[in-house]
């Protein structure tokens, strides 16, 4: 990336060191610093992202970062938009894109861009008065250097399952990569029912739903939405969400929670808003009502199991994949969740990248106990329509897997494909 700098002795700022001549700086970080020589013998200023902030002067723009292994997307979303709404401005950076109060600036990338980039998004914040930058911190992220330097004024912790071992390797390195986020004396904001991290206990609060905490859910109700009572201190209040599922309890009480921390509103004030924020696209996003047929990006165990729970009072019926050149031991857990919950099983392709469909989808079937359940298409467009074809009365189909995105990755190619868009033009044809 290279972006363009005012009133300096260079032009230009890079973190690619093809890009660097006398006009061109070169910002060094972990990710890059192998290149630094190269970059050196192009007669580049060599900048540090310490002194790159400092001369951008966003030391004034409060960063708010979130990690885990499920939630960051919508608990990101939802500081975002409670922010917004009690009127401070506020900037959005994620797996959703880049937003600049309520103005969508970049689309969909990377969920915690390069260093420079992100430096450069704060930078744009600042220039639109942004008081807060709220983004989402991956574990690649966090392991590849891409946050370092980044004064945060608030770290959140969502939780940590089973993810990403296909990179980490192991689950105690992914915990490890995860956990030196919070090594730190900054304000963090920790999720105690979930009890695998390790964090520096100063300057630290806490939230739960069973565990005593900082922050605490102390009555709720999940029938048409989320109606609730928070804790804190002295201080209570109620709210209600249009949004479903257990695990949008925690992500809302985070959202709150960092709020309350960050602005230091009263908490009536925070809950007020909670109503205007419905979710976040393809995060149990309801796309057909007659039938009830919901779409999410639940692509772990963890998550396919927090997601189904949420709807387990209802008659199920699953469609979902794994992705292909990840990590193959979580599909047969997969499996086994979609076994526990699910009357009716239609296996199929997620992004299946290099991999043949059928094997992962035979990986996931090992974990399928009762395999009168399942049916198997390899093409994700046939699974949904004949899932839709063969639901009955009273049956709630969830599309797992893919949420928003809008594309498949088969050997080496993005195609377009959005679970949504097929979802109506199947129920479409079906009321033509």
């Amino acid at each position: 990336m290279k972006i363009k700098i005012e009133n300096s002795s260079y032009k230009y700022i890079s973190d690619n060191s093809n890009e660097c001549d006398e006009d061109t700086a070169f910002l060094v970080s972990k990710q890059n610093e192998k290149f630094l020589n190269d970059a050196k013998s192009k007669g580049a200023y060599i900048l540090t992202p310490q002194v790159l902030q400092y001369q951008l002067g966003i030391d004034s723009v409060k960063i708010i970062g979130i990690t885990g292994t499920n939630g960051k997307t919508t608990t990101a979303a939802a500081i975002y938009s409670f922010m917004l709404d009690l009127g401070f401005k506020t900037a959005l950076q994620g797996t959703r894109g880049f937003f600049i109060n309520e103005e969508r600036v970049k689309e969909k990338g990377l969920t915690t861009p390069p260093l420079l980039e992100t430096i450069d998004n704060i930078y744009k914040a600042k220039e639109q008065g942004c008081q807060y930058f709220v983004m989402e911190v991956s574990s690649h992220a966090l392991d590849q250097g891409r946050v370092e330097s980044l004064k945060f004024a608030l770290k959140v912790f969502t939780n940590l399952t089973q993810d990403h071992l296909d990179y980490h390797k192991s689950f105690d390195e992914y915990k490890r990569v995860k956990s030196q986020f919070f090594a730190d004396e900054s304000l963090k904001l920790i999720n105690k029912d979930s009890t695998k991290i390790e964090f520096n206990p100063k300057n630290c609060y806490t939230y739960a739903l069973d565990a005593p905490a900082s922050f605490n859910i102390t009555a709720f109700t999940l029938n048409e939405g989320i109606s609730a009572i928070v804790r804190y201190l002295g201080e209570q209040s109620d709210f209600y969400s249009p949004m479903h599922g257990l695990f949008n309890v925690y992500n809302l009480l985070a959202a709150i929670s960092s709020v309350k921390l960050l602005t230091d509103k009263k908490i009536d004030e925070i809950c007020e808003v909670v109503e205007n924020f419905a979710g976040v696209s393809g995060r149990m996003e309801v796309v057909g009502t007659s039938p009830l047929i919901i779409v999410d990006f639940a692509h772990t165990p963890d998550g396919m199991q927090q997601v189904l729970d949420s709807m387990k009072d209802k008659e199920l019926v699953v469609v979902f994949g794994a992705g292909g050149n990840r990590d193959k031991s979580k599909r047969v857990m997969m499996g086994r969740v979609a076994n526990r919950f699910a009357k009716k099983i239609y296996l199929t392709s997620d992004n299946p990248r290099d991999e043949e469909p059928m094997d992962i989808i035979m990986d996931i079937y090992e974990g399928i106990e009762d395999k009168q359940k399942v049916k198997v298409a390899s093409l994700r467009e046939d699974a949904i329509r004949l899932a839709i074809q063969e639901l009955n009365d009273g049956e709630v189909l969830m599309v797992l897997g893919k949420g928003d995105e809008e594309f498949q990755e088969i050997k080496g190619e993005k195609i377009a494909f959005d679970d949504r868009v097929v979802i109506r033009e199947i129920l479409n044809k079906k009321e033509g």
